[in-house]
């Protein structure tokens, strides 16, 4: 790889406009602000991207637009949802002829859950068409791959380099870490508990909280990395406070509305996604400054 995966990742909103176009330089205004605070690395077209919204067209531009401005600083990350094998190689073509660092794909998600062997097909089929690495965004509740096939898929297929776990349960988290190959990425998006999913060795994080306060996640990667557990543990709790807030059902749109308190063109949430609620504001509100005294950039 031209880029080392590692560290805060955010995964970007994907700015709208008000006919539900993507707005390029509310986009361009995102990335520059992640760059500011200082993030190793950004992920376009995830669950906080509202990329299970994106056409292969938006996708595609968007990772242009963000290797336009990234120009090579940090790594770019494509995300790919898609329900058939065949649509995840069509989005993955469509963003290769840009620097991308990798890809991080969901397992299929529809209502029909593939077998283990159906699993390992889809991503062996994906890393022989495509060749960028990939890692497993293991997110889908009713197909959410165990420790033990992930290890299964990561020892066969060298071209996936590593997981991304977004489930609650930090053992699970913590199995994989004992058992994966060696080389490969374990990259936590349990936004609760970013402080000990970097205490037990996560090569970083791609993840919600990350996307709406960059500043205050650097400072906790940073506070970990330096053995200083006690700011870690302190902006924690800021942490954990603060996205008690914003996880809804509408998490994309409140990472917006926290985007925008910072100065930060955000644009709509697509259709039938709700803006942020008046409720949802004055909670976010009344966390939102604490947690924003960590961010160190």
């Amino acid at each position: 790889m031209k880029h080392e995966l590692e560290g805060i990742i955010p995964p970007l909103v994907s700015p709208f406009k008000e006919d539900e176009t993507l707005d390029e330089e509310a986009l361009r205004d995102n990335i520059r602000f992640m760059l500011k605070k200082k993030v190793h690395g950004i992920c376009l077209g995830g669950s906080t991207g509202e990329g299970h919204t994106l056409s292969v067209e938006e996708l595609a531009r968007s990772i242009e637009i963000a290797c336009e401005e990234i120009d090579g600083k940090i790594p770019v990350v494509a995300g790919i949802i898609a329900n058939s094998t065949r649509d995840a190689i069509a989005a993955a073509k469509a963003v290769s002829k840009f620097d991308v660092a990798a890809l991080q794909i969901t397992p299929v998600h529809y209502v029909f859950k593939p077998t283990e062997d159906a699993t390992y097909a889809h991503f062996e089929r994906l890393t022989r068409e495509v060749d960028i690495p990939v890692i497993i965004y293991n997110v889908v509740p009713w197909n959410y791959l165990s420790p033990q096939l992930l290890v299964r898929i990561m020892k066969g297929l060298p071209q996936v380099i590593g997981v991304k776990q977004s489930a609650g349960d930090l053992k699970l988290m913590a199995d994989l870490m004992l058992s994966v190959p060696e080389g490969r990425r374990v990259f936590t998006a349990v936004d609760a508990l970013l402080y000990p999913s970097f205490a037990i060795g996560s090569h970083g994080t791609i993840a919600a909280n990350p996307a709406a306060v960059p500043g205050v996640c650097v400072t906790l990667w940073n506070a970990v990395k330096a053995g200083d557990h006690k700011l870690a543990r302190e902006v924690h709790e800021a942490l954990l406070a603060f996205w008690n807030t914003i996880f809804a059902d509408n998490l994309p749109a409140n990472v917006k509305y926290v985007l925008s308190k910072q100065g930060v063109q955000t644009g709509r949430p697509r259709m039938p996604m709700p803006p942020t609620s008046a409720e949802q504001a004055a909670a976010i509100d009344a966390e939102l400054d604490n947690v924003l005294r960590f961010d160190q950039t």
